[in-house]
């Protein structure tokens, strides 16, 4: 099929395109940059002889100068690269340098500054439902997720179930990140229950008979490899006692759905809803990055137990937004929302459902989930005015 074009825009100068696997950065950059000369590090013999001899950048760089842009492809399997990057960045600014990597640990603990500033981060998520376009099926798309790798395989199911083994098998055991695949394996599974809940890590080493420090840590590596991510509390200006822990989520409804156990007692009900939830964050995570705008996801919980599942705050506004995986709004659904609506009058309040209506209720905007996901897009507020 033809190119599905993105939302990630070209940026002047050289940057950082960080992602999952499967996102598309390549296909993105080939698309982009047709002549641009690259380093593909994933390929064996690539990161070997790079590995081996990092200054060999440079001889690479001066036979491509002339193409004018330069792609090093998942620049966490050679960081040493990275300081020799930015003496070339210094020597030339006319080259453009674009760095990709879907893993940040290998960066992090080299302890390199990702060229102190020279580079500017850009982040690639999975498919927005506006790329997609006609393509998009909220059922369909809640259940395989959105990453252009699984969509457009010839067996999207079955990508998708491989889709964390293949994580597991080139990142987390080629470097030797865990001692036991298994136990890793186990917490995998585990923490897939916490999707969209409150992240007790005390409780899931418990679940996982492992220590609190080593959960800790095989959480720390799924957000390295930029798998799952934590949301935090809105606290500002609190007004009541506020819940302690963070809230979890995969960065893909569906990647969640292929790690989650389920059986006969698993109620879609109990699945289907942190889906959609999940889909409506990496929608708006995806929003926030392409268009660059300031502003942070939060989640609202009061220990008494009032919620909001997504609290969108900084100066491109100010949004609570409930999802709900129903068909009808009842006056409890709205119940968190007015809450923190009465605690900051200056939010606006907005509740995404599984209807057919767009309506105003009790001073809440109650759009479908649908509707929403679709219109969604980078050159667009997120909610009209």
């Amino acid at each position: 099929m033809s190119y599905l074009l993105r939302f990630l825009d070209q940026k002047k100068g050289s940057f950082f395109l960080f992602g999952p696997r499967g996102t598309g950065k390549s296909t993105w950059l080939r698309w982009k940059y047709p002549d641009a000369a690259w380093i593909d590090l994933l390929d064996t013999e690539s990161e070997r002889k790079y590995s081996a001899r990092p200054e060999r950048v440079k001889d690479f760089v001066n036979a491509n100068r002339s193409k004018g842009t330069i792609i090093i492809d998942e620049i966490q399997k050679v960081p040493q690269l990275l300081s020799l990057v930015h003496q070339q960045i210094e020597l030339d600014k006319s080259i453009r340098f674009v760095l990709t990597g879907s893993s940040a640990r290998k960066l992090k603990q080299s302890g390199v500054d990702l060229l102190a500033g020279r580079a500017i981060h850009r982040q690639m998520h999975p498919f927005m439902a506006a790329e997609l376009g006609s393509l998009f099926n909220l059922e369909k798309n809640l259940k395989l997720g959105m990453v252009p790798l699984v969509l457009f395989s010839g067996t999207p199911a079955e990508t998708l179930k491989g889709y964390i083994d293949l994580y597991i098998q080139q990142e987390v055991k080629t470097e030797g990140l865990v001692r036991r695949l298994d136990d890793f394996n186990r917490f995998l599974e585990i923490i897939s229950l916490s999707h969209g809940q409150l992240l007790n890590v005390t409780s899931i080493a418990r679940e996982c008979t492992a220590s609190r420090n080593t959960v800790e840590s095989y959480i720390t590596i799924l957000e390295d490899l930029l798998i799952a991510v934590r949301i935090p509390v809105f606290t500002r200006r609190a007004k009541r006692a506020m819940a302690a822990h963070a809230k979890f989520y995969f960065f893909d409804c569906g990647v969640f759905r292929s790690v989650r156990p389920s059986g006969p007692l698993d109620s879609e009900s109990e699945i289907g809803g942190p889906s959609l939830e999940g889909l409506v964050l990496q929608h708006l995570r995806a929003w926030i990055d392409y268009q660059a705008a300031d502003m942070k996801i939060y989640f609202w919980r009061t220990q008494a137990g009032s919620e909001v599942d997504f609290v969108l705050y900084g100066n491109n506004g100010f949004f609570a937004i409930e999802v709900k995986n129903s068909t009808f709004i009842r006056k409890a659904d709205l119940r968190g929302l007015k809450t923190f609506h009465h605690d900051y009058p200056e939010s606006r309040a907005i509740c995404l459902y599984r209807g057919e209506e767009t309506i105003e209720e009790d001073r809440v905007l109650c759009m479908p989930v649908e509707t929403f996901l679709k219109s969604l897009h980078p050159d667009q507020p997120i909610f009209p005015m």
